[in-house]
This record gives C-alpha cells, structure tokens and sequence, in this order.
C-alpha cells in the first residue's frame, strides 16, 4: 500500500495478524472476487480459511476459545479483507457485534454457551435490529415479545436486513417487551434466537423467506426473518433482565459504525490502488495519463481522503478499546469514511473512463459495493444528527 492509511503504535502481534490477513486477501480473495461477486455465490472457501486463521474468534477472550485481540485489531483486520471484497467483511461484521454484546451484556451462562463455538465459525451471529416500516427509528420497534404464564415469551413480528440471515445460527433479535417502564426505549429487550441455517422454517415459529436480491453487497445474503408465536425461554434474554435492549443494541451499533467505517476505508484503499496502478499503464496524447494534471490532481485528492478516513477510523476504535464513549467519533469516522469512500470510488472509476463501466475491471464491482456504504449501520443524516446533538451538549452556550 505505501504511505498511506498505516498505523503507528502496533505491537508485533497485530502487524504479524495484519500482514497474515493482507497476504490471504491477496491470494485466495482479490482473484476470486469478481467472479463470485457476479454469480452472486457464498464465498465458502474464503470463509473456511478465515476460520482456519481465527477471524471469528478475533475479538472474543482467550478463555473462551478466542485470540482476545482489541477493536482496533479488528477493525484493521476489516479494512484489509475490505480491500479484498466488501462483501466477505460483511460475513463478519454482524457475527462480531453479536459476539461483542455478549462479551459486554451477556450473563455467564451466555457466555460460557456460545462464545467457545462462535470463536471457532461453529455459531455464526447475525444481528437484527431493523424491521420494514422502521429505518432508522429504532423507538419504532413493532416486533412483540409477549411474556407468558410460565415466564417464557411468545415472539411474533417480521424482521429485515439481516446480514447472514441464512447461513447465522444465533440471531440477537430486538423486540418490544411491556416491562411498564415510562420511556419506550426500556421497554426493548434483546433476545438470543437460536434457528438452523438455511432458508424456509428454520425453527418452531421462525421464518426465513429467502435472499433479497441486492444492486451491490452480493455472496452474502441479507434477508428478512419472520417470527409468528416464537416460543423462547426467559433466560435467552441477553443479559438476563428484560428492558435493557435499546442499550444493548446501540452499544453494538456504535462498533458496527467502526467496523462499516473500516469496510469504506478498505474500498477507498483498493479503488486509490487501482486508478494509481491504470493511470501508470494507459496513454492518451502521446502520455500516460497520470503525467496529466487533471489525473494528477485527482489522485492527489484521492490519497489525501484514503488517510483522513483511515485516521479517524483507528481514532475511534483507539477510543472505544479505551472505554471512552466515542459515540460522536464513531458517528464522524463512519460519515467520512463512507461519504469519502463513494467520492474515491467515483474518481477511480473516472480515471478508469470507458473500462470502469466494464465488468472485466474490478472498479465496477467496487462501485456498486461502495453504495451500501452511506446506509449501512445508520445513514450520513442519522450521524450528523449524533454528532450535531451531541456537541450542542459539549458547547452549550
């Protein structure tokens, strides 16, 4: 990569993990990602040798089967496998914040049962939050968790965007539960749903239709879940105390945010390498087109964007692995990533002209991922009003 978007301060081990990632998306992902991209096909191989190299297991403690490596750790590891196929880093993502919440809310017993097989890929995470007439209103939560005579609930509501819908084997499920509380946010409680992999009924009341077919974002499936009368046991709630679910999912969006800001560092990375590497090879007016100012100029704005993002992204995850609140950094670093992502991809595909729109280069493939980039974990206008809010509160007048 050169200069740009490195980071001081490692210990061997995370340079040894980062340079192990880097040489594995060189040789098993960036040469087989065009072609399963446009299939639309599982990228299983990836994800057997990912599991081999520990990945699921990155964040989660050693003495539960994991590496115990920190979110930054993680968040560098994203940004590489990014580079390599976006859609592979989504494979992660939600598997990470699942286990990430248990790791933060989880009672012991949680712990001790699904963090060992969710280090090893055994149990795969996927996190479902929103819903189809929600967004990004959390407070508007519909799906109902009815609690029993017997103490266990009844779940019914339909679910979308799941990441790893099919393939996930425990789901961590935000629904409304009537605990009396007088704000609807402690009136949400997370349950850990456990279901079988694959589509149709994956378990006594649940549903899953099949995958959204998707402009960019392909190999990993997203879907929606389907929950009529999903019979569930008090102690699958997360953490074990109804109402705190609101809490919970937010503190697991706010390192998702992190992750989606390292996954918009990895396409700006891989789109910078691309055109600096077209522009050294093609000719026009008797001169390769870098030598022309109004390429020049363009990378030079490129690069520039590559490193703010990837620096305000590592200064997030720096801040949460501290325990400071970073809510408004993680808000700043997933807006400039994604919006900087989109500019750096669009100017790569210009440097590119007329083979940019062609499915043989791979900045096609990075143009349409790059989209998901400005919606994923919370639009550019729900970080702005975070951000917004939350330094109207620092300098109050």
């Amino acid at each position: 990569m050169g200069r740009l978007a490195t980071t001081e301060g490692l210990t061997d081990i995370q340079s040894e993990i980062l340079k192990t990632i880097r040489e594995f998306v060189n040789e098993r992902i960036i040469p087989v990602a065009q072609e399963l991209e446009h299939a639309d096909e599982y990228p299983t191989e990836i994800i057997e040798g990912l599991k081999e190299l520990g990945v699921f297991g990155l964040t989660i403690p050693e003495e539960f089967g994991g590496l115990g490596e920190s979110l930054l750790t993680y968040a560098l590891v994203v940004e590489e496998i990014a580079r390599g196929w976006m859609s592979v880093s989504g494979v992660i993502n939600t598997h990470f914040i699942v286990a990430y919440m248990l790791m933060q809310h989880g009672t012991d017993e949680q712990k001790a049962k699904y963090l060992p097989k969710m280090a090893t890929g055994e149990v795969r995470g996927a996190f479902s939050m929103s819903e189809p007439g929600l967004g990004s209103d959390v407070s508007a939560v519909s799906t109902k968790a009815t609690k029993q005579d017997d103490g266990s609930y009844s779940i019914t509501g339909q679910k979308m965007w799941l990441t790893n819908g099919g393939t996930s084997t425990l789901v961590a499920v935000l629904c409304k539960t009537d605990e009396g509380a007088d704000s609807v946010y402690k009136n949400m409680t997370t349950f850990l749903v456990e279901k079988e992999p694959g589509f149709g009924e994956t378990a006594q009341g649940i549903t899953v239709p099949g995958k959204i077919d998707k402009m960019g974002y392909k190999g990993v499936e997203t879907t929606e879940l389907i929950l009529e009368g999903h019979q569930i046991a008090a102690d699958q709630i997360l953490g074990g105390t109804p109402g705190k679910g609101f809490f919970q999912m937010m503190d697991g969006v706010e390192v998702g945010r992190v992750n989606v800001a390292a996954r918009a560092c990895g396409l700006q990375i891989r789109a910078f390498e691309l055109a600096i590497a077209y522009a050294q090879q093609r000719k026009t007016f008797g001169k390769m087109i870098a030598e022309h100012q109004a390429v020049l100029f363009r990378l030079a704005e490129m690069g520039t964007k590559v490193e703010v993002s990837h620096n305000m992204m590592v200064r997030a995850a720096r801040l949460k692995d501290s325990g400071e609140r970073m809510d408004v950094e993680a808000g700043m670093a997933k807006m400039v990533a994604s919006e900087y992502a989109n500019e750096v991809v669009e100017a790569s595909f210009r440097i590119h002209g007329g083979y940019g729109y062609s499915k043989e280069y791979e900045i096609e493939r990075i143009y349409r991922e790059t989209a998901f980039m400005l919606i994923g974990e919370g639009t550019s206008d729900i970080q702005k009003m975070i951000i917004g809010r939350n330094l109207l509160k620092d300098y109050k007048a």
